[in-house]
């Protein structure tokens, strides 16, 4: 427990995407001028970053381990985070239009974000175990999302 417990720690304070480690910034200073994008946008990275990580975990412990092939890792995490960004980019549009319209160019962004593509080389560098590749996506994505509406906030008084 006190295990997940640092591991959120770390996701959301200790290692924060933006704020320790630089990734994400082209979608955060293009998204941080209005709270509502901001939003979706920290909506669709926290998505994304829960989905991914597990998905890319499961992927390099049972796929490409096994099979001796870890050196296609970042060609096989690449595939399945642009999987991903296009479904959230479908049921956005299909949702909620003008979402999708204020989001604009930075949704399909998402899929080439550093931080989505970071947390899941980090999260096999780190050797993380499958819960905490869980914890660590959605703790990186609220961590994100945290400094996203703070900003969003602030930038737009």
């Amino acid at each position: 427990m006190t295990t997940l417990f640092s591991v959120f720690m770390q996701g959301v304070f200790l290692n924060n995407f933006i704020l320790v480690m630089f990734l994400g910034l082209c979608s955060f200073f293009g998204v941080s001028k209005e709270t509502k994008s901001a939003l979706g946008m920290s909506a669709t990275v926290t998505f994304v970053l829960a989905v991914t990580t597990p998905m890319t975990w499961l992927i390099y412990y049972y796929v490409l381990e096994p099979l001796k092939v870890e050196y296609l890792w970042i060609v096989a995490f690449i595939l399945v985070i642009a999987t991903y960004v296009q479904s959230a980019e479908f049921i956005i549009r299909k949702k909620s239009p003008s979402l999708y319209r204020a989001l604009g160019i930075y949704l399909p962004l998402v899929a080439s974000n550093c931080a989505i593509l970071g947390a899941a080389l980090l999260i096999v560098s780190w050797r993380y175990t499958f819960v905490e590749s869980i914890v660590f996506g959605v703790s990186a994505g609220l961590g994100y999302s945290m400094v996203l509406l703070i900003m969003s906030g602030i930038r737009e008084r």
